[in-house]
């Protein structure tokens, strides 16, 4: 598998899997299940993880696969894995306020190089090109023949007005005491791994995360972030974050554009 090879699978795979979730989030009803870790389910996580799955086991079968809709995956390893969130912000989907996405990344000794990050309900698509760069495509979007393409690249910050990005359902006391040690000029709030790809487009400085996430939830954003001139490290020691941890379970990390001048812990 080449990157030039995988770019064009899982771009794709990312508008398919969208379309089938939109049909859902525009029905009148649909299904939630309370998944084991008291987390929620719906078809269309369900269906979306179905055509990704399938899409990158045809196309890639050589290529070890984790999915968070697949149990049997999670005690998988390897150094080599593409990894997938088929609906990131199920509780966004469930409450219908749009913030979602769709998230396949390719790992590679412990770092997303490759990604897609697919928000349908927001018409926003964000990716690596194979030369490693990352774009944001316009739509309207064709399965099989990109759009226009813009470069994304992180901003510069000023440290005297951050532009602070965290998360919508997530935002957690500690949270809110760790971005109280920046001048911040201005905070928004929004849902999935989109906060990787504000950061990555410039339309914000930082987005620390002080609460729990999975690697299939972070993956994709930060591949995206990394191909923007980005940085996500471990909240604790400000190292990078790596992927292929024990349970693909993440500690706390803070995502950045490399100008900001990080607070400890």
């Amino acid at each position: 598998m080449t990157y030039e090879q995988l770019v064009p699978v899982i771009r794709r795979l990312a508008l398919e899997a969208g379309e089938r979730i939109m049909e859902i989030y525009n029905s009148d009803d649909f299904e939630v299940k309370v998944k084991s870790d008291d987390s929620p389910v719906t078809e269309a996580d369900e269906a979306a993880d179905a055509i990704i799955s399938a899409g990158l086991r045809a196309a890639f079968p050589d290529i070890m696969l984790v999915t968070e809709e697949q149990a049997a995956s999670h005690s998988t390893t390897g150094d080599t894995f593409l990894i997938v969130d088929p609906l990131d912000g199920t509780k966004e989907f469930i409450h219908r306020r749009g913030d979602f996405t769709v998230n396949i990344a390719l790992v590679e000794d412990g770092v997303p190089t490759r990604g897609v990050v697919y928000a349908p309900a927001k018409g926003r698509m964000f990716y690596t090109l194979a030369d490693g760069q990352s774009v944001e495509e316009d739509g309207p979007f064709d399965k099989d023949r990109p759009g226009n393409l813009r470069p994304i690249h992180v901003s510069t910050p000023d440290n005297d007005a951050l532009m602070v990005v965290a998360s919508k359902s997530h935002l957690t006391d500690e949270t809110k005491d760790y971005i109280a040690k920046y001048r911040v000029k201005d905070f928004k709030s929004a849902g999935s791994s989109l906060k990787f790809c504000l950061v990555a487009s410039g339309e914000a400085d930082l987005y620390p995360r002080v609460g729990r996430t999975m690697e299939w939830d972070t993956a994709a954003g930060h591949a995206v972030l990394l191909g923007a001139g980005g940085q996500v490290v471990r909240f604790d020691d400000h190292t990078p974050l790596t992927y292929g941890k024990d349970g693909y379970a993440n500690p706390y990390f803070i995502a950045y554009a490399p100008g900001v001048e990080l607070k400890e812990a």
